[in-house]
């Protein structure tokens, strides 16, 4: 997770993120020590919750954040000033005194009024909502806000809509659209925010100790030093350290940046060019929302929406994400060819020394697999693995985690999980609307019906269903951040999934995945945005880049929903079946590799028409039908055998290196 710039040592930015203002004197110790006291009540929840319940604590830690996005986020009008101004200020008290209402006025009396809310009621609560909203603005940017406001309006005016049309509906008064979002399991304090308030930020919590207890640094060093002998050094040592700094991170964006200060004066050295560089960072830093076992935050929400455990998400998630890096590496591996890259002088640091000495960061992250498979839960299992790095950071004297310095690391993961909150509580906006309105069938029944406008074919219509909503997914990520266009994309397009007889946890990492990929996808993409800031290149050429590295995880989460099949990919089912979807996914990005490098590795160049199969070849293996299958090996064969052929035709020389 991304650590915001309020009480940070290493100021990183998250895929929901917005540069934060560099809070100092007695505000940024203010803000720290409210930081603290929250990160407090979060562990205190995680051991001894309170008795009044989950929503009085979602009430209470929304009263202790909220405020902050006001004041450690500029408000984006007129030149930003980095002190708070008297409005942030105003904004801040009134975000206390509205979240606070309900459990000073009366906790069960307030409760008791749901349905029947009294006047005083419907202001407070229209106040919160338009402070979530500007919070959501200031951390985000204006793209979710009007979303909001979008189904805002539609809850509200959707009455008058003509009746016959599929997404109209009775009409909802204002103060009914109020208590759903302030005094309901469903509103502001529905399932998002309450991930948030749980998981997400324990692990944040968990990702800062981590870095400052020199994790970070270790795993930049260790992977440099293992590859140090080779070609393939450079490329190797940034997408090696962008899968292991992923798991501090859990953000693309910030992976991304981190891992590319440290390794593009290497890729430069080695002759990457610059475009080709950022993207090949940005999709390593990408893979950091798709690694176990910090995924990105939307990860737990799949968690909560599907009534799983976290390392049940976990175990769904590890065959895609090898699949994710082998394409990455493969596409390494070929530029190397391609592009005539040299070795580069590494440091001479051991890689087996850098283990024997630092090896024990990997222990924390290893006890929270261990603890999720004996039955702890995740928050339990965060909170002990952090206790665990902060006790082991002692053996490295310069990491040594102080009092002084947990303080600023409970504070920076609380600092860091503010643009989630504030997108996670204006998620409950879409999700009150969506449930009070029935929107989200409806429009589920509209993608399905469009697909059957088209052709009857069960299977076609699937196809075609799945081909609109990775588009529509696509689509919604480049204007909002990953945890919101999750669930926007699980209440919309979930239920037309499910309703044309997708599993559940199918349809689920489905959309998860679409919804993380948005961070590669042209003309945002902010991973690729953040890394050609880095290697000074073009931003858009730099996107495509992305977009080719990243290619195989745009097509593997297709295949977990064509066919029952798909569901073995997300190691659900016979280990036989696990073992052949692998194998043959495994086959379907070396094909892709090929059609977007243009190199068969150990032969040479492929040409256009080798290139052409291996690309029909990857999308017949990746429909994971034993027909399909064979058909695919059988064609990818015969794209490896002309380029072969190609290679002995040309004079010696012109081939290049394979």
């Amino acid at each position: 997770m991304a650590e915001a710039e309020v009480a940070s040592p290493a100021v990183h930015y998250d895929d929901e993120e917005r540069p934060a203002r560099r809070l100092g004197g007695r505000v940024g110790a203010g803000v720290s020590v409210v930081a603290f006291g929250a990160a407090l009540l979060v562990l205190w929840q995680v051991f001894r919750p309170l008795a009044q319940g989950s929503q009085y604590y979602l009430i209470v830690f929304l009263a202790g954040t909220l405020p902050l996005c006001f004041l450690a986020y500029k408000s984006g009008w007129g030149k930003g000033r980095e002190a708070p101004t008297v409005t942030d200020w105003i904004l801040a008290v009134a975000a206390l005194a509205v979240c606070l209402y309900p459990v000073v006025g009366g906790y069960n009396a307030f409760l008791d009024r749901q349905g029947l809310l009294e006047p005083v009621d419907v202001a407070f609560g229209a106040i919160l909502l338009i402070l979530v909203v500007e919070a959501c603005r200031r951390t985000t940017g204006w793209a979710l806000p009007v979303v909001c406001l979008s189904f805002l309006s539609y809850g509200y005016y959707g009455g008058l809509l003509p009746q016959t049309w599929p997404i109209a509906h009775a009409g909802l008064d204002f103060a009914q659209i109020v208590d759903a979002l302030y005094n309901s399991g469903s509103g502001f304090y529905g399932t998002p925010l309450d991930v948030a308030a749980t998981y997400i930020v324990l692990f944040t919590i968990y990702g800062a100790v981590l870095d400052l207890s020199g994790a970070s640094r270790f795993f930049v060093d260790l992977s440099m030093a293992a590859f140090k002998k080779s070609r393939s050094a450079a490329g190797r040592t940034a997408v090696a350290a962008g899968f292991l700094l992923g798991t501090v991170s859990g953000s693309g964006t910030a992976t991304a940046v981190s891992v590319g200060a440290v390794t593009w004066p290497m890729l430069r050295r080695a002759g990457y060019p610059p475009e080709q560089a950022g993207g090949m960072l940005a999709a390593a830093g990408v893979g950091a929302i798709l690694s176990p076992p910090t995924l990105g935050a939307a990860a737990f929400i799949v968690a909560e929406y599907l009534n799983v455990s976290y390392l049940t998400v976990l175990g769904w998630a590890m065959i895609p994400t090898v699949l994710y890096y082998l394409g990455i590496l493969l596409a390494v591996e070929i530029d190397v060819r391609r592009f005539g890259v040299r070795a580069v002088d590494a440091p001479p640091a051991s890689a087996w020394r850098l283990l024997a000495r630092f090896g024990y960061h990997f222990s924390s992250l290893i006890v929270i697999v261990v603890l999720l498979a004996l039955g702890q839960s995740a928050t339990r299992a965060v909170v002990y693995a952090t206790i665990l790095a902060a006790a082991l950071s002692f053996l490295d004297r310069t990491a040594w985690l102080t009092p002084p310095r947990v303080f600023t690391a409970l504070a920076a993961g609380v600092g860091g999980v503010l643009p989630v909150v504030a997108v996670c509580a204006a998620a409950g906006i879409i999700t009150a609307t969506t449930t009070k309105t029935g929107l989200g069938a409806q429009l589920a029944s509209l993608l399905v019906n469009g697909a059957k406008a088209v052709t009857d074919e069960p299977q076609l219509v699937l196809a075609l269903t799945v081909v609109l909503a990775a588009i529509a997914l696509a689509l919604l990520g480049l204007a909002i951040p990953v945890t919101a266009s999750f669930i926007i994309g699980w209440v919309i397009i979930g239920p037309a999934l499910l309703t044309l007889g997708v599993p559940a946890p199918a349809a689920a990492m489905f959309v998860f995945y679409y919804s993380v990929l948005s961070e590669v996808t042209p003309p945002t993409a902010l991973a690729a945005v953040g890394a050609s800031a880095i290697t000074g290149g073009r931003a858009v050429p730099t996107m495509w880049q992305a977009l080719k590295y990243a290619l195989p995880a745009f097509l593997a989460p297709i295949a977990f929903v064509l066919t029952r099949n798909g569901e073995f990919l997300l190691a659900r089912g016979p280990w036989t079946g696990v073992l052949w979807t692998t194998l043959a996914a495994g086959l379907a990005v070396l094909a892709l590799a090929i059609a977007t490098g243009g190199w068969v590795l150990g032969v040479g160049r492929a040409g256009v028409l080798s290139r052409v199969l291996a690309g029909v070849a990857g999308l017949l293996l990746l429909y994971l039908a034993p027909v399909t299958v064979a058909a695919g090996v059988a064609v990818l064969v015969t794209a490896v055998l002309i380029a072969g052929f190609h290679k002995l035709e040309v004079r010696p020389g012109n081939g290049g290196e394979a």
